[in-house]
């Protein structure tokens, strides 16, 4: 499903317009900077959960030494932070059936 089918979805389902249905998309999960909900509360280290869908939170991986497969040298991997996605019981469940 793309965005714009998803958009329709909630449209039909609301009662709101194509537009608006998109722009609420849109607030929600726009991963640029400084836009959408979900990416701004992940850049400042906090999770969003929404019960029985999931959670979105971020998490650190620490430097460390890997080996380049082509030339067999040792590179260092600097630390990140990296964002994830923990279904929730009740999204599980569901899939599961």
């Amino acid at each position: 499903m793309y965005k714009k089918d998803m958009a329709a979805k909630l449209a039909k389902k609301t009662g709101l317009t194509q537009a608006k249905a998109l722009e609420v998309i849109n607030v929600l999960f726009d991963a640029r900077p400084r836009h959408g909900i979900i990416a701004i509360e992940l850049d400042a280290g906090r999770k969003v959960t929404i019960p029985g869908f999931g959670t979105f939170g971020t998490k650190k991986r620490a430097a460390r030494t890997g080996t380049n497969p082509a030339t067999r040298k040792k590179i260092e991997i600097p630390a990140k932070t990296y964002p994830y996605f923990r279904a929730g019981k009740t999204l599980k469940d569901r899939v599961a059936d």
